[in-house]
């Protein structure tokens, strides 16, 4: 036998292959690679399930049991070589083998990660015995074993089998074999791309509780506060029935309230949250003023929407800004001069920079209006004002860069669609947009402190993330956080059709066009949803729909838009319905096919039931707060109480109310 060696680094980290063979003479033309022995596992000796192997530091793999078969043309049992007019028998028996699987490492590495799924699965029936304290108690056990000298990958399959049982008696859902694979991936550092409608919100169950055993915190990042609140309340409910705390960070919460949270076991924030509570712990002068655990705040974070975090918005700086008043008065002047300039004559716009340059003809004429014979003028610098006002006129449009609420220019994040109410341009552009919209300028801003996410994340010492689209971006990932991205395979095949791009002449064709599909598709029954790139286009296809009368529902950043957010998605797959919506239904939205049947049951209860009771009730007074409000702040209703409750309000003929009682009479 003769052994040869192979290095490839198609990731800059080399992978080790051996191939054994027999020995052949120089003579010999067949090769038949076999591909149902070609296998890779990792250069080093563990248990089966140990996949957190995987990607060590020096990632080197042996390919093992590769047979390369080499007919020797001595042998009596040899094929001679093939003849044109034996060839193509041969090249035939060569078409069903996918090649590219063949020597995909991402394949190899799928098929080893199923020995975990085995293990998984083998205890599953073990698991399932427990009652629910003893499944409870698991995680007790979990952590002491861990303590006295067993590893996360020793506990690995056992907890994964822990989390999936779980998930079965408090969500009614079980983790999918391919969902195990996932889970296994996030936990061993890497980047787990899965496909739409995969189920990445539950596969983050499984890493996020082992990881959590250590007791060091595990933050779960979504990209906003909405998509936080959901996964805490839902995927929450498992940990919490395994006995670890879970935590959530909003906007607006208080210092005290931020700090229990992260000191939960599990806490799910958005990642604009997480970096201002970073660069505000960074600036506490005292142990007293600190949110996040102290000295070591990061331990293991699993990002949702990874790609989106960490490249699209991975080098926009986050800032906290000190302020500074000297010139806050020379933005509304500027503003008027920019609305006697014009494009072309005055100034020159470029699109790709970004940037304006002022004409000769421009210059004359705002150092005329200014009564200044220098806009450069060191001592009494125009030349900033005049620019940013011209800016803030022809780059930054209102209901498309931001949206004028409550006195205030706010910023719409053009990825997701949402209004960030904490951030702000900078240098002087935040301020030129409130001049020409002749709203209170706020102080120019001092930076004091800032961070960007891709150096955030850095500071993982653990880092994972999932998303339906990172393969793009692989490079990427290798070269700033050494994270592969291991493509999970989907649980069915996929069977949506993609349709190919149309491109029209005239915005104004493409819309009546998309009206008259949407139109054509809600008559068939179909749930549509439309999505736009801006609050100002959404609104104009919905005025298009609603001068034909055609009821459809609108989700984008306006305040009376966004509150009914929750409610616009659960009823989206709902037959005929029709949603437009900006980016803020893009990533992390589940939308059911049919509708949600759990919210809609909330719906009829509270334009049913809810009246009733606060009518009958509203005037009985404890401690200044109604009763029937105060008493149904404080219910909590599970599914099957929901769907009773809606059916009792839709078969009632009405409620009487007595001074202890609420009865619903039926007939």
């Amino acid at each position: 036998m003769k052994e040869t060696s192979l290095v490839f680094k198609p990731f800059e980290k080399s992978f080790h292959c051996h191939f054994s063979r027999p020995m052949a003479s120089p003579a010999t033309t067949t090769l038949l690679p076999s591909r149902s022995h070609l296998s890779i596992r990792p250069n080093c000796s563990s248990k089966p399930y140990n996949s957190s192997r995987f990607f060590s530091s020096n990632l080197r793999y042996r390919c093992s049991s590769t047979r390369m078969a080499l007919a020797s043309p001595s042998s009596s049992t040899a094929p001679s070589p093939p003849s044109s007019s034996s060839s193509k028998p041969f090249l035939s028996s060569l078409k069903g083998i996918n090649w590219k699987d063949v020597w995909s490492l991402n394949s190899w590495v799928v098929r080893d990660y199923y020995r975990l799924v085995g293990a998984v699965n083998s205890l599953e029936p073990q698991i399932q015995r427990l009652s629910d304290e003893q499944l409870r108690e698991k995680t007790s056990e979990f952590r002491s074993r861990l303590s006295q000298g067993e590893t996360l990958a020793d506990i690995q399959a056992e907890a994964f089998a822990v989390v999936r049982e779980a998930a079965r008696r408090k969500l009614g859902m079980l983790h999918f074999d391919v969902q195990i694979i996932g889970g296994a991936v996030l936990h061993d550092g890497c980047i787990a791309e899965m496909k739409t409608g995969e189920g990445k919100t539950l596969v983050s169950t499984l890493a996020a509780y082992l990881n959590a055993l250590t007791g060091n915190g595990v933050h779960v990042v979504t990209v906003n506060d909405y998509l936080a609140q959901r996964d805490a309340e839902w995927m929450g409910r498992v940990h919490r029935f395994l006995g670890l705390s879970v935590g959530l960070i909003q906007g607006g919460m208080p210092s005290d309230e931020r700090r229990q949270n992260y000191n939960c076991d599990i806490t799910y924030t958005n990642n604009s949250e997480l970096g201002f509570d970073y660069l505000r712990n960074n600036l506490s002068r005292s142990k007293d003023e600190l949110v996040m655990r102290w000295p070591r705040p990061f331990h293991f974070a699993i990002v949702d929407e990874v790609d989106s975090v960490l490249i699209d918005e991975g080098r926009n700086p986050l800032l906290i800004s000190g302020e500074d008043r000297a010139d806050a008065a020379r933005y509304p002047v500027a503003a008027k001069v920019a609305e006697l300039l014009f494009n072309g004559v005055h100034y020159n716009v470029d699109l790709k920079q970004h940037s304006v340059d002022l004409t000769e003809e421009g210059v004359a004429l705002a150092e005329m209006i200014l009564e200044t014979n220098d806009l450069w003028d060191e001592n009494d610098p125009w030349a900033r004002f005049v620019t940013n006002a011209i800016k803030a006129k022809e780059f930054y449009k209102r209901d498309v860069q931001y949206i004028v609420r409550n006195g205030k220019a706010l910023i719409i994040n053009e990825l997701t669609g949402r209004v960030e109410e904490k951030r702000r341009w900078s240098d002087g552009i935040h301020q030129a947009v409130e001049a020409k919209e002749g709203l209170k300028i706020q102080a120019d801003s001092v930076v004091v402190a800032q961070i960007t996410y891709q150096s955030l994340f850095k500071l993982y010492p653990k880092l994972s993330g999932m998303t339906g689209t990172a393969k793009t971006e692989e490079k990427e990932f290798l070269k700033m956080f050494k994270m592969p991205v291991i493509e999970v395979p989907t649980n069915l095949s996929n069977i949506r059709q993609d349709l190919p791009i149309q491109a029209f002449a005239t915005a104004r064709g493409k819309w009546e066009y998309v009206r008259a599909e949407v139109e054509s598709m809600s008559q068939l029954g179909r749930p549509v949803l439309v999505g736009t790139t801006s609050v100002e286009n959404s609104e104009y296809l919905s005025d298009l729909l609603r001068a034909r009368s055609v009821p459809h529902n609108v989700l984008n950043a306006r305040p009376k838009y966004a509150a009914r957010e929750a409610e616009i998605i659960a009823q989206a797959g709902r037959k005929h319905a029709i949603t437009i919506s900006t980016n803020m239904a893009g990533r992390g939205t589940d939308i059911i096919l049919g509708g949600n049947p759990k919210m809609l049951a909330r719906g009829i209860l509270e334009d049913n039931v809810l009246p009733f009771l606060t009518k009958e009730l509203l005037n009985t007074e404890t401690e200044g707060v109604s009763l029937s409000l105060k008493a149904l702040s404080k219910i909590k209703l599970e599914p099957s109480s929901l769907a009773l409750l809606a059916k009792s309000s839709l078969m009632g003929a009405h409620i009487v109310a007595t001074k202890k009682h609420i009865f619903i009479l039926f007939y």
